[in-house]
């Protein structure tokens, strides 16, 4: 619930809407996991939410730390028995990688959804098959109970987890206002990262949602990106580009471009080319982000012939020599497999099977 819905059903057990506004502070900016814990809410008001409302956290059901970078990856368990990922990425190992990085940045990886409809070639959560969307309440969780745990502040929030967040758009938006208004995280902390849905973007765009917007395009050639992300049989390269161009139109944010450089696949001379021309049509930067090799028991078919590119690092140079702006994304996490979908995928959630609640870490 937001602070309205707090204050209407504060309102319908008998009390001030002040009542709905001390629940919102107490949910979102001060993490309480239950009506015991709002110490001062009077006793009679307490026992009636007991009787009327449930808080139900999630919890933690493994856990695995990087022995280099220090990057933890949570699995969390739902009401229901399934299982979604979180990864809380340090400040020495966030996004623009070199001098530059923001020494306090703690970044955390949500997931929206308990597996992916998408099925993109190199992602472990699409082995998973697809099982539900997660409420709001369960994306806005991960970052309320990472907060609990770390004992840290979170300062950035991307949605680039488990799931494809525009086709949880509803839930998905619902969270970033809570964690705006909750959790005091300004929408331009916030990320969400898209395989490319269309009709998502174009809603962004329509509705004016100014948070940082990350498309996943790893190629922009046709073919070659139908084969890594089978979403593009359904939008093209011509219709997405369109929609970003709206996107930036309607907000005046800059579009960034997520790109894993396969070797043989999408990193030669005319893949860079193509690629350079489709960033210039729309004002961006483009992330170049290291492959994490999917781990044998997770891997499919396609992900075994994948192999990250050796010219990374040439390609990185000619695109800034087109007067791009490239940012080389660190490795943060491959000793634990922190990609999206390895840990619940190693832990049994295929095909979106329940996790046992005694999975040890």
């Amino acid at each position: 619930m937001n602070q309205q819905e707090l204050e209407e059903f504060a309102s319908g057990l008998g009390e001030s809407a002040y009542r709905g506004r001390q629940l919102f502070h107490w949910l979102y900016a001060r993490g309480a996991d239950s009506v015991e814990a709002m110490t001062d809410l009077a006793k009679p008001f307490r026992r009636l939410l007991v009787s009327r409302a449930r808080i139900e956290p999630l919890h933690e059901l493994a856990r695995s730390v990087s022995g280099v970078d220090g990057t933890t990856k949570f699995l969390f368990g739902l009401p229901d028995g399934r299982a979604v990922e979180t990864v809380l990425i340090p400040p020495a190992r966030s996004f623009e990688n070199g001098p530059g990085a923001i020494s306090n940045r703690l970044t955390l990886c949500v997931s929206t959804q308990v597996g992916c409809p998408l099925d993109c070639a190199f992602c472990a959560t699409a082995t998973m098959g697809f099982a539900r969307n997660l409420t709001a309440g369960e994306i806005v969780d991960q970052v309320r109970q990472v907060r609990r745990i770390s004992q840290k502040r979170i300062t950035n929030v991307v949605f680039m987890g488990m799931g494809e967040p525009l086709l949880n758009y509803d839930n998905a938006m619902r969270a970033v206002e809570l964690l705006s208004l909750g959790m005091q995280l300004a929408p331009r902390r916030v990320t969400l990262s898209t395989a490319g849905w269309v009709p998502g973007i174009r809603r962004l765009a329509e509705e004016n949602q100014r948070l940082k917007l990350a498309v996943s395009l790893h190629s922009a050639v046709e073919q070659t990106r139908r084969m890594l992300m089978p979403v593009s049989a359904r939008f093209g390269l011509g219709e997405l580009a369109e929609a970003i161009a709206q996107y930036y139109r309607s907000t005046g944010m800059r579009v960034t471009y997520e790109v894993i450089l396969f070797e043989g696949i999408n990193d030669s001379d005319y893949e860079v080319a193509q690629l350079a021309r489709f960033a210039q049509r729309t004002p961006s930067k483009i992330n170049v982000i290291p492959f994490h090799s999917i781990t044998a028991a997770t891997m499919s078919d396609r992900a075994c012939a994948l192999r990250p590119s050796a010219r990374m690092h040439q390609i990185v140079g000619r695109l800034r020599a087109r007067h791009l702006r490239v940012m080389v994304r660190s490795s943060a996490g491959e000793d634990i497999d922190a990609a999206c979908g390895q840990l619940a995928v190693r832990a049994g959630a295929s095909r979106g099977t329940a996790i046992s609640d005694n999975l040890q870490s």
